[in-house]
């Protein structure tokens, strides 16, 4: 008997939606980046975009413990010279604070064009937002 091997084309995606009002950064981050590479499913395979689709909504609530909320540094660089540019958690969380679990979830997917495509499937919004045309899992972390 030969092992089943999983097309693309075999996929079937669901979408799932985790609240990360009062949550742990590391917790939540881990939880999407399991669902986006599609670990939780029976035939998953390393080298295929297996995964489902993840919306984490208020961003803006989720917590962090210790001094990270001041020491937690965000480095972004231009490419010329000078041009690095730091932000800590807190000043990040009030510009934009999807990206403090975007950057997160980048850091636990592969370091590749599949963990590109994997995180094509992430949505991060910084307060509610009403999904009305889809059908969400609602994952409690």
């Amino acid at each position: 008997m030969k092992t089943h091997q999983t097309k693309l084309k075999e996929v079937q995606r669901q979408w799932h939606l985790i609240d990360a009002q009062d949550k742990i950064l590391g917790k939540v981050a881990t939880r999407a980046a399991f669902l986006l590479q599609g670990k939780h499913k029976a035939n998953f395979v390393p080298y295929l975009d297996n995964g489902d689709y993840v919306v984490i909504i208020n961003a803006v609530q989720v917590v962090v413990s210790g001094k990270k909320e001041q020491a937690k540094m965000y480095y972004t660089y231009s490419g010329y010279p000078s041009g690095l540019k730091a932000k800590n958690l807190a000043a990040l969380r009030s510009q934009e604070p999807q990206k403090i679990i975007i950057q997160a979830v980048k850091g636990m997917l592969p370091k590749s064009r599949l963990g590109r495509a994997m995180l094509k499937k992430l949505y991060v919004y910084a307060k509610f937002h009403d999904f009305k045309n889809k059908t969400l899992n609602i994952i409690e972390t």
